[in-house]
């Protein structure tokens, strides 16, 4: 080890965020001579509601050796095959986002392409019946993918979870410590930098503890203790593009019967979700302070309840944006901290895992070389902007005009990124993936389609196939999907049978 590697990591703030890091790069850099601390106070509650998640989640949990059913068992876990969204199109419709693909790609392109051919020959099912995803979610229906079953769509089941956060930090807490991770109790009452380059040095906590380190880990939440509070990093806004800035968050009773998916309800200023858990169904109302006042947006909440609050309702404030330098000096920020996207598409957790991922492939040492940190910040910032794009897309892409909050999302300015992208699609039903950026195709159609936007075209290799060739291939495509869904266990009895959770009767 140099004389410049780094020695000391303190992470500030526990949560998902801070437990991540801890399991994570405690696990990956399993060198004795690198101390990890960790900084949280029991009387700092955390933002209570990333409980929903995305399929990339699994690549996480993995990497620390996670047992998956003991995983669900522990955190009251169920699976989620998407995300079911409510009047968001107009009210009255509804569509689901899939993790998984429509139909099979043929001939180099997208099926989605085959199918509009279908479409506009007026000989087309509906593209919900070419997704087995969607099928098992309207069905409660549930199991892992069977890789060794080529060619099937069950060998495509792409899943994530819905689960309780605060145990899930919980359970990576038990790895990171296993793994050395140090946790201190305590509220830091002061920064202190060095004098000559502004770095972090050290921090104080309230019950007498001086703790220095090499890098820092900023998990303070909104507030970002370090990063901004500290070094004044800077905020960039983004709520022209996303304007809700508040939420409540209510836990409720556990529905009669646990739906493998997250539901996003559209609402007069905003949307309501519902995750639902084995002991409970986390529920919040995400709305715009500027169309809504805090009132209105409770009744609401509780209106639109499917079982018994059983939590008191906790208020968040937020802003959509991005830290302008999520990494500055010695201070990296991870979670609420370095941003800000509302959790319409439950992208937090996936946010925090890349961030932890980009820092260990960027790792400094105590020299901090700037290119990295410059190279770190672009690719944090691009990654916020293609997410970005994702949730505006939900706004925009609407037919709703029944409220002043939906007029404003229907006509106001987007960024020229997605702009292009609606274009494009709205041509000839192309679309593109970026830089293996978080969205692929199959979501950006999910909502494009989900929400009403017509291309008028596809593309013109769907035409290679003869009309009695692509109905062959679509009907073959559709029976397969049906049976697969024949096969698959309820999502209860899959839970059951292999990770109920142990709750009180």
């Amino acid at each position: 080890m140099s004389e410049h590697s780094i020695k000391k990591i303190v992470i500030v703030g526990g949560g998902t965020a801070g437990w991540m890091a801890a399991a994570a790069m405690s696990k990956l850099l399993n060198d004795n001579r690198i101390t990890i601390q960790l900084i949280e106070s029991e009387e700092i509650g955390t933002v209570g509601v990333g409980e929903a998640t995305i399929p990339h989640i699994l690549y996480f949990n993995r990497l620390l050796g996670i047992n998956e059913n003991d995983f669900v068992k522990f955190t009251n876990g169920t699976f989620k095959l998407g995300i079911e969204f409510v009047d968001w199109g107009q009210t009255g419709e509804s569509y689901i986002h899939p993790f998984g693909p429509y139909g099979m790609d043929m001939e180099g392109i997208h099926f989605h392409h085959l199918w509009l051919r279908q479409q506009k020959m007026g000989q087309a099912k509906p593209i919900d019946e070419f997704n087995l995803q969607i099928l098992a979610a309207q069905a409660n229906k549930f199991q892992r993918a069977q890789v060794e079953l080529q060619g099937s769509p069950l060998s495509t089941i792409a899943y994530a979870f819905q689960f309780d956060a605060m145990l899930y930090a919980k359970h990576l807490r038990g790895i990171a410590e296993a793994n050395g991770v140090v946790r201190t109790e305590g509220k830091i009452t002061r920064v202190n930098q060095h004098p000559e380059n502004g770095h972090i040095a050290s921090v104080d906590t309230d019950n007498g503890h001086h703790i220095e380190g090499d890098l820092f880990i900023d998990c303070s939440g909104f507030k970002g203790l370090l990063i901004e509070q500290t070094l004044n990093s800077g905020y960039e806004d983004w709520s022209h593009y996303l304007p809700c800035d508040r939420a409540i968050a209510v836990a409720s009773n556990k529905l009669d019967e646990l739906t493998p998916f997250t539901r996003a309800t559209a609402k007069s200023a905003g949307w309501q979700w519902r995750i639902p858990l084995q002991s409970r169904t986390g529920n919040g109302h995400v709305y715009c302070s500027k169309f809504m006042d805090d009132d209105t947006a409770l009744q609401s909440l509780y209106a639109d309840l499917n079982s018994e609050p059983i939590s008191k309702p906790n208020y968040l404030r937020f802003k959509a944006g991005i830290r302008k330098k999520p990494w500055n000096k010695n201070v990296v920020s991870l979670g609420l901290a370095s941003g800000f996207l509302e959790p319409l598409e439950s992208t937090s957790i996936h946010l925090i895992q890349t961030a932890i991922a980009r820092l260990m492939t960027n790792f400094p040492d105590k020299l901090f070389n700037q290119h990295d940190i410059d190279y770190y910040n672009e690719r944090t910032r691009l990654e916020y902007e293609q997410v970005r794009d994702f949730l505006i897309l939900h706004y925009k892409a609407t037919r709703r005009n029944d409220s002043p909050f939906w007029h404003y999302c229907r006509t106001m300015d987007i960024p020229e990124s997605l702009h292009k992208r609606i274009e494009i699609y709205k041509q000839n039903a192309r679309l593109y993936r970026h830089d293996n950026e978080l969205f692929n195709h199959v979501s950006w159609f999910a909502v494009m389609h989900g929400q009403g936007i017509q291309p008028e075209r596809y593309h013109p290799i769907a035409d290679i196939l003869s009309e009695d060739e692509l109905h062959r291939r679509m009907e073959e495509i559709h029976t397969v999907t049906g049976k697969c869904l024949q096969v698959m266990p309820g999502h209860e009895d899959f839970i059951a049978k292999h990770c109920k959770a142990n709750l009180p009767v």
